[in-house]
């Protein structure tokens, strides 16, 4: 079985505490399937017993398709590292060889995981995948979000704050983001995916 090294397959670093999703996309041939799906659940239960392991997926694209696809999350980066450099995930790969064959892996986390559906974790992968809206969808989502409270907090410093219409535009610029920034990850953005739900995840 192909595995292949992450950095080149789409995976990037990711900051300390958020949660981390990993898509694996992978081949199998028919007359392997019935083996593949003891290996597959082996591995589901072996990592289930793994510190941050939050859940996990698989599924095939279509009836009788070759293409298999995997979706699991752990909470956060280290622990998928510990999990993924491990000595008992490297002996489980190698049951699987010769018996699939690895063609994408994926890491997702960041703004897209704001627009992950938390319910939707132990998903299988091409199902969870259909939750993440169109780059779009996500960019409106963001600008409803920012607008009013980047006006709100213009408007509240413009005439509440002496003298901030004298100060210099770059301090301005760094006082606005390090207010507004967590007031977007922790509130504003979570309300905002939460209200537009059904039409960020609409087919």
């Amino acid at each position: 079985m192909a595995h292949h090294d992450q950095a080149a397959n789409g995976s990037v670093p990711t900051p300390a505490g958020q949660s981390v999703t990993v898509s694996i996309h992978r081949i199998v041939r028919p007359e392997h399937v019935p083996e593949v799906t003891s290996w597959v659940q082996s591995g589901v239960n072996l990592a289930n017993r793994w510190d941050g392991f939050l859940g996990s997926g698989w599924i095939r694209a279509a009836e009788g398709s070759s293409h298999w696809h995997m979706l699991y999350r752990f909470a956060d980066a280290d622990r998928l590292a510990a999990w993924e450099q491990s000595a008992e995930r490297r002996e489980w790969l190698a049951q699987g060889t010769g018996l699939v064959e690895e063609l994408r892996y994926q890491q997702r986390t960041g703004i897209e995981g704001w627009f992950d559906d938390p319910s939707r974790t132990d998903e299988p992968a091409d199902v969870a995948a259909a939750v993440v809206p169109p780059r779009w969808k996500q960019a409106t989502s963001i600008w409803l979000g920012f607008f009013p409270v980047n006006l709100l907090f213009t408007a509240l410093f413009t005439y509440l704050v002496p003298g901030w219409g004298d100060v210099a535009l770059v301090l301005k610029v760094l006082i606005s983001t390090l207010i507004l920034t967590p007031i977007m990850a922790y509130w504003v953005l979570p309300w905002v995916t939460r209200s537009l739900h059904g039409w960020l995840h609409r087919t």
